[in-house]
């Protein structure tokens, strides 16, 4: 029985591409493996930081023991990275060893490559095949999921917004939008078999436009409308949202679907509306703030979350106290923070005024410990409340303890019950929130 391993970096976008990847594995006849021991192990690679590159080249340089202990393992490597010239070409100079090369837009592809270097025993040749586009989108590939629960659903690919720091629109391609029925019937089939939670994805899901089959278009609040009426869906999220595309419409659904978890998470990136024009970002700080204080109107139950860049080229000290001044005002419930690293081929790597590396570490610093105090402070509210928690699994660092999330998206840790806690995963059950720290909670059965 041939077995396959899936290592995976990045965002939610590539996990379920992994799962992707592991559906059509299967199919082909691998089973999962419980490491790189495999005869086939996959790295599914992120280009959005540059220490992203430098974590996928060391595992790279880890996996070269693997083939060297057996020649006839096949190592496969896709995701973002592989969308670049410059990579690829580092690929074939330093680790001539790879056999399967192939990026985010032609995933459908892999079957045939792995047919490919299958057909030749020997050599263990290779198959290299990346596209700039994805010509159309190929429906119905076979996904293994992580969970029996609670699933990922594409509804959008590629990205249209050029901010000048990003690389996404160069490694996922143009904005394509998945027919809403095809989406709907996903999302059906998946709560048929046994689906509670569903997450839709896409690089800005709020640009989501998609053509039904009568020739009309279908934006993001309709599929949404459509995908919460789902029988069987308790929970739906999305992720990630453009503020300059978050509509009052989208806004008002989180007083009115009661599926619709009081989440989101609406990245800033900088407090500064003159950092924001030169990221291309298309809002100002005052009309990002608007947005949140629409938000919490709509919910005032809405756990809001973010993502911050330190040291954007001409930063100055005073659009820092910007993000400073965002940081206090909205008091965000957690925040993804980044140093900025230039990334080639975006225009803000040829920014002459780059920040030097001190001042970044220095305001960075100051930015995530004023970030984690806000976080604490809101979660002591929470202890006393009892939570909806749906049960993900049992804790990663303790085996008589479960873990799972709000609906609000907090981590709660709680003890197992006599009879194991088994019966749990997988259903939503009240928790009373006894303790809290920084990223997570504990709790107890209520």
């Amino acid at each position: 029985m041939k077995t396959y391993h899936i290592e995976t970096m990045g965002c939610q976008m590539n996990e379920r591409d992994s799962e992707t990847i592991a559906g059509m594995l299967e199919t082909h006849g691998y089973t999962k493996a419980g490491g790189r021991d495999a005869d086939l192990i996959v790295i599914n690679t992120c280009s959005v930081r540059e220490n992203a590159d430098n974590k996928f080249f060391g595992v790279l340089g880890q996996i070269k023991k693997a083939k060297e202990s057996d020649p006839s393992r096949i190592v496969a490597v896709c995701g973002c990275m592989m969308q670049q010239e410059p990579i690829r070409k580092e690929i074939q100079e330093k680790f001539a060893w790879v056999n399967i090369v192939f990026g985010t837009q032609n995933i459908a592809e892999l079957p045939e490559l792995l047919r490919r270097v299958e057909s030749n025993e020997t050599a263990r040749r290779r198959a290299w095949h990346t596209a700039d586009d994805m010509p159309e989108i190929v429906e119905g590939l076979p996904a293994k999921r992580e969970y029996a629960f609670k699933a990922f659903v594409n509804i959008i690919y590629g990205c249209n917004n050029f901010c000048t720091y990003c690389i996404v629109p160069y490694t996922r391609g143009r904005e394509k939008s998945r027919a809403p029925e095809m989406i709907t019937r996903e999302a059906g089939d998946l709560c048929a078999d046994g689906v509670r939670e569903i997450t839709l994805l896409g690089q800005n899901v709020n640009s989501y436009r998609g053509a039904r089959a009568d020739g009309q278009e279908t934006d993001f609040p309709e599929l949404l409308r459509m995908v919460a009426g789902t029988p069987g869906l308790e929970r739906l999220r999305f992720m990630t949202s453009h503020p300059k595309d978050l509509s009052d419409r989208l806004i008002r659904l989180y007083a009115e679907l009661p599926n619709l978890c009081p989440a989101i998470h609406l990245p800033i990136q900088s407090g500064s509306s003159e950092v924001l024009r030169r990221m291309n970002r298309h809002y100002t700080k005052e009309g990002y703030l608007e947005l949140v204080r629409k938000l919490r109107a709509a919910n005032p139950a809405i756990a809001i979350t973010t993502d911050l860049i330190v040291g954007f080229p001409g930063e100055t000290d005073a659009d820092f106290e910007e993000t400073m001044d965002v940081i206090e005002r909205v008091r965000f419930d957690s925040a993804f923070t980044f140093l900025y690293s230039p990334r080639s081929g975006t225009p803000a790597s040829g920014y002459a005024d780059q920040i030097p590396e001190e001042v970044k570490h220095t305001r960075f610093d100051r930015m995530v410990a004023r970030l984690n105090e806000i976080t604490l402070e809101k979660n002591r509210a929470y202890v006393g409340r009892t939570e909806p928690v749906l049960i993900e699994n049992f804790s990663k660092t303790r085996a008589d303890m479960l873990s799972g999330r709000t609906p609000g998206g907090k981590l709660v840790n709680l003890p197992a019950p006599e009879s194991g806690g088994a019966e749990l995963i997988g259903r939503i059950v009240p928790v009373r929130i006894t303790g809290v720290n920084t990223f997570s909670f504990t709790g107890s059965l209520a």
